[in-house]
C-alpha cells in the first residue's frame, strides 16, 4: 500500500495530541494516511504496553488510517544510530508516503526531538540507492518523501505553517480521548503524570485555538519545516 502521509511518533499518542486535526483532515479528502509508533510508551507513569496498543488500535479507527505499525523501539533509551535509522526506512520504503509529519524539534521530553531528528536522518537514508533493505526476503526500492513537517507539541514553537483543523476538532478529541489510560480520570489509583492533570486537554485545546488564531480560524495545528514550502497559486492559501 502507497501512502500519502504517514506521521512518524515516538509514543503512541503523540500524533493524536498534535496532530490528529491534520490526519482527519486529510483522510477526509481521500487522502491515505498512517501512523508509525516508534515505541510502545512503556516508560509512561500509566497504563502498560498491551493498553496503549489497545488505544492505539481504537485510535486508529476513529481517525480513519490506512494503516498503523509499531516499530517496538525501548521507550527513552532509542538513539539516532544507523539501525534504528535503517528500520525506520525501510517502512518510508515499504509505505513510500509523500509527506512525512515528524515529532517536534525539540520539546519537554527529550524523546521527542530526538525523535524529530532520526526521522529527519532516516528520510534521507531512505533515498540513497545504496542502502539495502528487504522486506520479506525481497529487495526494496529507494525512496525520499518530497517534505518532512515537524508538529509542535509541549514546548510553544512558532509554526511555519498551520493548518485549518477547525471541522476536525471533535474527531481530534475523540481521538486522544481513545488512550483513556493517560489523561485525567477521577477513578484511577495510578500516579499522576504530567497529561494526567485535570487542566491538561484545556491546554491542548489552548494551544489549537492559539494556532487557529493565528490563520484566522477556530482551530489549527502548528508544524515547522524543513525547507522553504512553495506554491503555484497563491490563490489556494487560507
Amino acid at each position: 500500500m502507497k501512502l500519502d502521509i504517514l506521521a512518524i511518533a515516538a509514543h503512541p499518542d503523540d500524533a493524536e495530541l498534535s496532530c490528529s486535526g491534520t490526519i482527519a483532515s486529510h483522510v477526509a479528502k481521500g487522502y491515505k494516511v498512517g501512523i508509525l509508533d516508534l515505541t510502545e510508551g512503556e516508560m509512561g507513569t500509566r497504563g502498560t504496553p498491551a493498553i496503549r496498543m489497545e488505544e492505539s488500535a481504537t485510535a486508529a479507527e476513529i481517525l480513519g488510517l490506512s494503516v498503523r505499525e509499531n516499530l517496538g523501539f525501548e521507550d527513552v533509551f532509542f538513539t539516532e544510530e544507523k539501525k534504528y535509522q535503517v528500520a525506520i526506512a525501510r517502512i518510508l520504503r515499504k509505505y513510500r508516503p509523500e509527506i512525512v509529519l515528524a515529532n517536534a524539534v525539540e520539546d519537554r521530553h527529550p524523546d521527542h526531538g530526538k525523535g524529530g531528528s532520526l526521522v529527519t536522518k532516516a528520510c534521507f537514508l531512505s533515498g540513497l540507492r545504496r542502502l539495502e533493505t528487504e522486506l520479506d526476503g525481497v529487495l526494496q526500492q529507494p525512496w525520499r518523501p518530497k517534505a518532512v513537517y515537524h508538529y509542535i507539541q509541549n514546548n510553544y514553537i512558532e509554526p511555519d505553517l498551520v493548518v485549518d483543523i477547525s471541522a476536525y476538532w471533535d474527531i481530534k478529541k475523540e481521538s486522544i480521548l481513545a488512550f483513556k489510560s493517560q489523561f485525567f480520570d477521577p477513578e484511577s489509583k495510578e500516579p499522576e503524570s504530567f497529561i494526567s492533570r485535570p487542566g491538561f486537554l484545556d491546554f491542548i485545546e489552548a494551544r489549537a485555538r492559539e494556532m487557529g488564531h493565528k490563520i484566522s480560524v477556530t482551530y489549527g495545528e502548528g508544524f515547522t519545516v524543513e525547507r522553504v514550502p512553495g506554491v503555484e497559486d497563491l490563490m489556494v492559501l487560507v
